[in-house]
């Protein structure tokens, strides 16, 4: 005979109300905190302490006022690595200039460029080929840009970088273009130290008598004369700076970081060249001997 089935007792409450499931990850309501009872919750405990750190932040940067202001306009300035000054324009004057050249023009190419006409970037690898110097004086004109809250040019002076012979291998003689712009101080190459000096004392350094004051983005313009007769000369402008206390030297040079170049006349040279008026140069037939006033 089949078996009778058991039939299952309802485990459920008298009442007949089943009991609330709880979803997962969800805690059941701790016992104290209903309506009735609540404690101060996390939004107020994270607003009292949004109040703290307001207050702390607060306190920390009235004292970073406090001290920034106790350094002065030039607090960034001891932290910057920036130079104290820096050369704004740099410019040689080349007109109506004899230029010297090392070594005599020999190769095709390069007497080519002397007897055509060679743009601007071909000239200016031909006379760095042959290191051409000015002959008897230069004149250059820098700009120097303060980049400190306030500072001191305490002194300027020519570094002699290299010192040979005369060059004798070609002279370029351009034709004449009046007269140059006014002198402001002046340099002889030829001397132990050379030092910048006034055009009426040339005894007295310029710098002994005389600094320069800039602030910040204020400039100043120097025309500088320099001289050689004895020697053929590379060399950079030293500017000594005072800035906070502290003495800091700043080279100038050349566009491209190249030295300055001067040297004084050769008594002959063995080629001549003349500027045509046509353009190019032209060989002279007889160069004879050179000389410039004051060597």
């Amino acid at each position: 005979m089949p078996r009778a089935r058991r039939t299952k007792r309802d485990k459920s409450p008298a009442s007949g109300k089943k009991s609330p499931e709880l979803k997962p990850n969800e805690p059941s309501e701790p016992a104290g905190e209903g309506a009735g009872g609540a404690r101060p919750g996390r939004a107020v405990l994270a607003w009292v302490a949004g109040i703290v750190g307001a207050v702390i932040v607060a306190a920390a940067g009235a004292v970073f006022t406090g001290w920034f202001g106790s350094l002065g306009p030039g607090a960034f300035d001891e932290i910057s690595r920036e130079a104290p000054v820096t050369a704004a324009y740099v410019k040689i004057t080349t007109d109506n200039v004899d230029l010297a050249l090392r070594e005599p023009v020999t190769a095709a190419q390069d007497r080519a460029i002397l007897l055509g006409r060679p743009d601007e970037a071909q000239h200016e690898a031909f006379l760095e080929r042959y290191r051409a110097a000015q002959v008897g004086a230069t004149k250059v004109m820098v700009v120097l840009n303060g980049n400190r809250a306030g500072l001191r040019i305490a002194d300027i002076r020519p570094r002699i970088l290299t010192r040979e012979p005369l060059p004798d291998g070609a002279l370029l003689s351009p034709a004449s273009a009046g007269e140059q712009g006014t002198i402001e101080v002046a340099a002889d190459l030829d001397r132990a130290k050379p030092r910048f000096t006034s055009v009426k004392d040339r005894d007295t350094p310029y710098f002994e008598t005389k600094q320069i004051d800039l602030v910040r983005d204020e400039r100043v313009t120097f025309i500088m004369t320099l001289t050689a007769c004895k020697a053929y000369y590379e060399f950079e402008l030293v500017a000594t700076v005072i800035s906070n206390g502290r003495a800091e030297q700043v080279v100038v040079r050349r566009p491209g970081g190249l030295p300055f170049r001067l040297t004084g006349p050769a008594r002959a040279y063995r080629t001549v060249y003349d500027e045509s008026p046509m353009g190019g140069w032209s060989v002279r037939s007889k160069p004879g001997k050179y000389r410039i006033e004051g060597c």
